[in-house]
């Protein structure tokens, strides 16, 4: 899936920009390998976050992912917001959005919505990148439809074996060959066991069954990557998770690792 952007070396960041760095700006954060285009109207609560001051003009200044969960709130991750992967610290940024509504970033489709407020998680843990949360109020109030629902603690959607789906726009070879058309992949949700094996305690982070959800395909070739963060991963029609890390994309016994959506829905719902 992802190594946390902060993790990256510098030269890695450059390889994976494709688009004019502006001067101290990082590189945007995942796309989807082996996933297939999707559209909008399809999965109308996939949100693409841009700031094209940061990340230029294509694909809509797109550098993380996130998911509606009520008409005025927008959640991702909190790694999202720091300096690490804006750049500068996220009071600097004038132009930060909420691009709703638009499965091809090279279009003019959907809107572009402003946030009135931004809290991240102030307990995030960027050693073991438990907590990775952040909670966007927007300006303007969404239609029902783009609402999706968060599975709560208990749902049978977090079920090793159950199919699941992680939408984004990040890196669909690992190669930084970042996409402007929404992807989704299928993936497999995974039992926490498997997940503390392949994650016991690394320089990526380390599996927190009571704050993260892993899923991915056992043999490679189906994930999150770089510029996918924030997005949501969705079973059963539930909101079970949001992109957060991992160790590589797409390789085998290295499955993409989650924010389990049932540990932050409180704080969501506090916050938002």
């Amino acid at each position: 899936m992802r190594t946390p952007l902060s993790s990256l070396s510098t030269s890695l960041l450059a390889a994976l920009v494709t688009v004019p760095a502006l001067p101290g700006s990082a590189a945007a954060d995942g796309v989807v390998i082996g996933g297939q285009p999707v559209q909008a109207a399809d999965a109308p609560w996939v949100v693409a976050l841009g700031s094209r001051d940061r990340f230029g003009e294509a694909r809509s200044g797109q550098f993380c992912g996130g998911v509606v969960v009520s008409r005025t709130t927008v959640i991702t991750a909190a790694h999202c917001m720091s300096r690490e992967v804006l750049g500068v610290d996220r009071g600097a940024v004038g132009d930060l959005r909420a691009i709703v509504g638009r499965g091809d970033l090279g279009s003019g489709l959907g809107e572009e919505v402003p946030l009135r407020r931004v809290w991240v998680n102030p307990d995030f843990d960027p050693a073991t990148n438990a907590g990775d949360v952040a909670v966007l109020t927007l300006e303007r109030e969404q239609p029902a439809e783009r609402v999706i629902p968060m599975a709560k603690e208990g749902d049978a959607a977090y079920r090793p074996g159950t199919t699941a789906k992680v939408y984004g726009w990040g890196d669909t070879t690992g190669t930084g060959n970042y996409s402007a058309q929404l992807m989704a992949s299928e993936v497999k949700m995974l039992d926490d066991k498997r997940c503390e094996e392949a994650y016991p305690g690394t320089s990526e982070g380390t599996f927190v069954a009571q704050s993260m959800v892993c899923a991915g395909d056992p043999g490679g070739g189906r994930d999150a990557c770089q510029g996918d963060s924030g997005g949501p991963l969705v079973a059963r029609g539930r909101l079970v998770g949001l992109v957060s890390w991992g160790s590589g994309c797409a390789q085998p016994g290295s499955p993409g690792v989650y924010t389990r959506i049932s540990a932050v829905a409180p704080l969501v719902e506090r916050h938002g």
